[in-house]
């Protein structure tokens, strides 16, 4: 793995917007947005969490690191435009954390790959509540629901949500996705419609095999 990760850890922890969006910006200038998101910020973040959990950072400094990490994701959200714009603007798809879950800057970067795809994208942030969840499905009715959670407490509520979602009558994809899902063996959740989506290259290789395109018109 490239140290890339790390010297963008590092201006995240300094509470340096200015430095991290410069190198951040630099390496687009050198590499694909994937890259950047999947070997570049999703680790950074990562390593970030593994500090926190080591205690040689503070829950403040965790804070920091995701504030400038989300100032800078979103700034970058404004400078790249859509690569496909409304080619596929029939499709909509709903992303959330889970309730308690607060980690986002991978759900950001996940709203921004369907974005990127020509998805009318309705992303609702971190801790939503089951019932405010429900709700928002029943009244956006999405082709692909995304959920996303970082630790294995949260599979409880994950697994209710999984359950409802299925009885949905328009049968939408469920997408399971966050740092749970590159941890854990979420195999058993899996079924035709249920997907566990491991990091960014999954689902740009969903997009690639144009799975995306077969899904039913919700009505």
């Amino acid at each position: 793995m490239t140290q890339h990760h790390i010297k963008l850890a590092h201006y995240l922890l300094e509470g340096d917007e200015e430095g991290a969006m410069q190198y951040i910006e630099e390496q687009f200038q050198k590499y694909p947005r994937l890259y950047v998101y999947e070997d570049v910020i999703t680790p950074a973040m990562y390593y970030v969490g593994e500090l926190w959990e080591k205690n040689e950072i503070s829950v403040a400094d965790e804070h920091l690191a995701t504030a400038i990490c989300d100032f800078v994701v979103s700034k970058l959200e404004a400078k790249l435009p859509s690569i496909k714009g409304n080619r596929q603007k029939e499709f909509k798809v709903l992303l959330f954390g889970v309730e308690e879950e607060q980690h986002y800057i991978g759900l950001k970067m996940v709203a921004e790959t369907f974005k990127e795809e020509g998805w009318r994208v309705r992303y609702l942030g971190p801790n939503l509540n089951v019932e405010h969840s429900l709700n928002q499905v029943r009244r956006f009715k999405p082709h692909v629901i995304g959920l996303s959670a970082a630790l294995s407490y949260r599979l409880p509520t994950l697994k209710k949500l999984v359950k409802e979602f299925r009885t949905l009558e328009w049968k939408p994809l469920i997408m399971i996705g966050g740092r749970m899902a590159r941890k854990f063996e979420l195999e058993e959740l899996e079924t035709d419609q249920v997907m566990v989506v491991k990091d960014l290259n999954n689902l740009h290789q969903w997009f690639k095999e144009g799975r995306a395109g077969i899904i039913n018109e919700t009505s």
